[in-house]
């Protein structure tokens, strides 16, 4: 799903909504998540996951190029955690989740 659709799928079930009220909303929602994140705050929505931020500690690399040692520094990322019901409603025998094509 992509973020204009979740927008359409928001306009569409909340008929009171327009595209463009969705649209304001889902733009709203995720800056404010973005911002959160930014700010070092962890976010919990429950029944779905969580975010945080992970630090990844600074660590010797190699150039593949020349070979050479690089450092590269710290860094720090964002993390998903799924909530339980995810989890469980994703791993669910017969559920709704469509397993990727192996071929």
């Amino acid at each position: 799903m992509t973020r204009s659709d979740l927008v359409a799928q928001l306009a569409e079930r909340f008929g009171q909504l327009t595209q463009r009220d969705a649209e304001f909303a889902v733009k709203t929602i995720l800056d404010a998540m973005s911002e959160a994140l930014a700010r070092g705050h962890r976010i919990e929505l429950r029944g779905f996951g969580s975010f945080s931020i992970n630090r990844r500690p600074p660590r010797m690399g190699r150039n593949p190029r020349s070979g050479e040692q690089v450092l590269i520094p710290e860094k720090l990322v964002p993390h998903f955690k799924p909530g339980k019901a995810l989890r469980e409603s994703v791993d669910a025998p017969g559920g709704n989740a469509a397993r990727p094509d192996k071929d």
